[in-house]
């Protein structure tokens, strides 16, 4: 579980697609010339790790798959202990990363060690191949297939009533829309049953640029034409940022906020001033607290764009905050 330093700098006047190891085409297609690291999963009970992976098709068809992360402590339980259910959705602005990524891999093994829970991560179909909503459409079907599945880890060792949607970045941005989604559902969903959702260093945007946009325009992780990028690629084609599904607060939409609300869900918005999206994430908060939904805000100073996933040293605060976010939902 090593920390994962940051290699990207300034971008300056390089090309974004470069600078993302993307080679563009004439027909608006794109060659990943190098993907992120890849961790292996590994069930293996002989690994000293204290977290065993594995993973699961979901769907065939469109390749979509999940990571199962289980604390290695689960299995000394009998009978077998049923933890909390975190359903993860990773970042890379809808364009990079899988859930094996090293990044998220080693991020999430914490997180299930320190909050004692049972986490699938979703995979979901990348942009530009597959604009959003494929991503969202992925992601909800990924909750039909956890309940449906009758996969062995899942069914010993997990509590369905006591989910979480929980996401990073891009991923925050889908906890979002599944949440938005999944309320006008529930009644589908069982036994199933969603406690709160999780936006981690959310990702969101807008044709108007923030203060914290325009002030950390040159961002070591999420620099303004790099953002801009991400959003040109993953949105419907001739969509513009504020699109709802970059921009909730001028994409309209809210009104299903009452839904969230009357269920009693809380939602807990984690970020860091030092991230370019802070302001937004700030924003949509906001949003929900005048649609009288329960928010939780978790702001800190300094950091930067999903800090926790890429330095494991600074995870354990916010580990220490899910747990508390988790039992306190659940006592609800």
């Amino acid at each position: 579980m090593a920390d994962q330093t940051p290699a990207l700098g300034p971008i300056g006047d390089l090309d974004p697609y470069a600078y993302l190891g993307l080679l563009r085409h004439s027909d608006g297609s794109i060659t990943r010339a190098c993907d992120d690291p890849f961790t292996p999963a590994s069930a293996d009970l002989s690994h000293p790790s204290p977290v065993l992976t594995k993973d699961v098709p979901i769907n065939r068809s469109t390749n979509t798959w999940a990571r199962i992360f289980l604390p290695r402590e689960a299995l000394e339980h009998s009978p077998p202990a049923k933890l909390p259910l975190l359903v993860y959705y990773h970042g890379g602005g809808f364009v990079i990363c899988t859930a094996g990524s090293t990044l998220f891999h080693g991020f999430l093994s914490m997180v299930a060690v320190e909050t004692k829970s049972i986490i699938v991560s979703i995979d979901y179909r990348r942009a530009p191949e597959h604009r959003l909503p494929a991503a969202y459409d992925d992601s909800f079907e990924a909750l039909h297939w956890i309940k449906t599945s009758g996969e062995e880890w899942l069914t010993r060792f997990a509590d369905l009533s006591n989910c979480f949607l929980i996401g990073s970045s891009a991923g925050g941005n889908i906890v979002y829309f599944m949440g938005l989604r999944a309320a006008t559902a529930v009644d589908h969903l069982g036994p199933l049953k969603i406690r709160g959702l999780i936006l981690h260093h959310a990702y969101f945007g807008g044709e108007k640029r923030t203060a914290s946009e325009i002030r950390l325009a040159d961002d070591k992780i999420l620099p303004l034409r790099l953002n801009d990028l991400f959003w040109e690629l993953a949105l419907p084609a001739g969509a513009d940022r504020d699109h709802e599904y970059s921009n909730p607060i001028a994409g309209g939409g809210s009104e299903l906020l009452d839904e969230i609300r009357k269920l009693g869900w809380k939602v807990l918005v984690a970020g860091y001033d030092g991230d370019p999206l802070i302001d937004r994430q700030k924003e949509l908060a906001k949003l929900m607290e005048e649609r009288t939904v329960k928010v939780v805000r978790c702001f800190g100073e300094g950091g930067y764009h999903a800090m926790e996933a890429f330095e494991l040293s600074k995870a354990k605060p916010f580990c220490d905050v899910l747990k508390e976010f988790i039992s306190s939902s659940i006592a609800c």
